[in-house]
């Protein structure tokens, strides 16, 4: 407006922030796709990788939880007021060490179980399949809460594997039935808001409403959640963060390694490749881990399905 003129009368139009947008702080999982999402690209990995056939066999796992997660026997819905009851106090409304746990998982076992009976695998499965099916109720019960309480005795950890397939994806329906709107982060960042569980890994967003946004995927439940880029997921240090990667290849996978707390945890670059998946491309860049814990860095928290070395 130039001088001496009158300023216009006109209501303003626009975003008052700019045009920059929050990014959606919870991304709530949809079980029908998780599992077979992971199994297709875990799939594609690998083809031609080191460990072709282990992703293999990983994808096959991946299919049997699809499987599970549409078992007519649908998982009891939490109480609304306990939820909201529970995310006023910043806590997970359905911690998983602390979760009354609905019997319909072991349904989801069964399923689980049933799809590897006409399939060739390998022996050491079949061995903790028949050990896992010679337990009772109680057994598995007992199974699950030492997996969920990090208390597994090394010669269960092979039945325990699929207790914790069928856990992932009994969580992951629960995850499903919460009212996003109502959620709230932890004080804990590091920790899921729906179950309280560690995360597996995180990628970086190129696409939606906020492309460049970090998410952090469950590793029980499959929720994602918004956490600030170039911080320790561990420690929230940011003086010592590096990124590290294998030389040559893609860029599509680092990680992030903090000298503060002397542990990493890995992200994905969503730009690198769309197709990306956090749970199927943790498990195919196993190579990265031995790198960086051969350099002294512990990772951020075990993965659940990887409870032996």
């Amino acid at each position: 407006m130039r001088q001496g003129e009158t300023a216009p009368k006109g209501a303003w139009i626009g975003n008052a922030s700019g045009g920059v947008k929050t990014p959606e702080p919870i991304i709530l999982p949809d079980p029908g796709l998780r599992f077979a999402r992971t199994a297709e690209r875990l799939e594609q990995l690998a083809d031609g990788h080191a460990a072709e056939g282990w992703l293999a066999f990983m994808a096959e796992v991946s299919r049997a939880q699809a499987a599970a997660a549409a078992c007519p026997s649908t998982p009891r819905v939490p109480d609304q007021a306990a939820i909201a009851q529970a995310v006023a106090a910043r806590i997970p409304p359905m911690a998983a060490d602390g979760h009354r746990r609905d019997a319909v998982w072991r349904d989801g076992l069964a399923v689980l179980l049933e799809s590897f009976d006409a399939m060739m695998f390998p022996p050491s499965a079949a061995t903790a399949i028949a050990d896992l099916r010679r337990r009772d109720a109680l057994e598995k019960e007992s199974l699950a809460d030492a997996f969920l309480r990090g208390g597994v005795d090394a010669a269960d950890a092979g039945a325990v594997f699929w207790i914790a397939a069928a856990l992932q994806v009994h969580f992951t329906r629960l995850a499903a039935t919460l009212p996003a709107a109502d959620l709230r982060l932890l004080e804990r960042r590091d920790l899921c808001p729906c179950c309280g569980s560690t995360s597996s890994a995180s990628v970086v967003t190129v696409t939606g409403q906020t492309p460049g946004a970090r998410y952090l995927y469950c590793s029980l439940c499959s929720t994602a959640w918004n956490h600030t880029r170039a911080v320790c997921i561990v420690c929230g240090g940011s003086r010592t963060l590096s990124l590290r990667g294998v030389e040559g290849d893609s860029g599509l996978a680092r990680a992030e390694t903090c000298d503060e707390c002397r542990t990493y945890a890995k992200v994905f670059y969503e730009a690198k490749d769309p197709g990306v998946d956090a749970y199927a491309d943790d498990l195919a860049t196993l190579g990265l881990d031995m790198m960086v814990g051969e350099a002294g860095w512990s990772r951020h928290a075990p993965h659940p399905l990887l409870l032996v070395g």
